[in-house]
C-alpha cells in the first residue's frame, strides 16, 4: 500500500521563495477523475491541486485562514471552473487541511529546501 506523506512532513521539506506568488481566496476540493490536465493519472489521495494558471509541477503552500493549518501541494491540473474559487485541492490535500466543503485560504509558491 502506498501512503502519501503527511502535511507536517511535506511542509518541513519546503520553504517559501523570496518572490513567492501569493493569492487569497476560496478553495474547494474534488475526489474523482481519471486524468489530470498534465496527463497523469488522478490520485484522489495525493497532495495535488488544480490552478488556472500556475505551471504544472509548481509547489504551493495552501494555508487555511481560519485554522492556520497548511499543506504543500503540487499543481497538476487546471481549474477550478467555479467563479470565485482560486484553487481546487485533491481529496488528500483537503483532508490534510481538515477541510469540509470550501474554505478561505492563502497560497504561496514554495521551493525545495536545500540538502545542506
Amino acid at each position: 500500500m502506498h501512503s502519501s506523506p503527511t502535511a507536517a512532513t511535506t511542509a518541513s521539506k519546503h520553504k517559501e521563495t523570496p518572490s513567492a506568488v501569493a493569492q487569497h481566496g476560496l478553495a474547494s476540493w474534488y475526489g474523482s477523475g481519471h486524468r489530470t490536465a498534465n496527463g497523469e493519472r488522478f490520485d484522489p489521495n495525493g497532495l495535488t491541486a488544480a490552478h488556472r494558471s500556475l505551471p504544472f509541477g509548481t509547489r504551493v503552500r495552501v494555508a487555511d485562514k481560519r485554522t492556520g493549518r497548511s499543506v504543500v501541494v503540487r499543481i497538476n491540473d487546471r481549474g477550478p471552473f467555479v467563479h470565485g474559487r482560486i484553487i481546487d485541492l485533491s481529496r488528500g490535500s483537503a483532508r490534510a487541511l481538515g477541510m469540509g466543503g470550501t474554505t478561505y485560504v492563502s497560497i504561496h509558491r514554495v521551493a525545495e529546501a536545500s540538502a545542506d
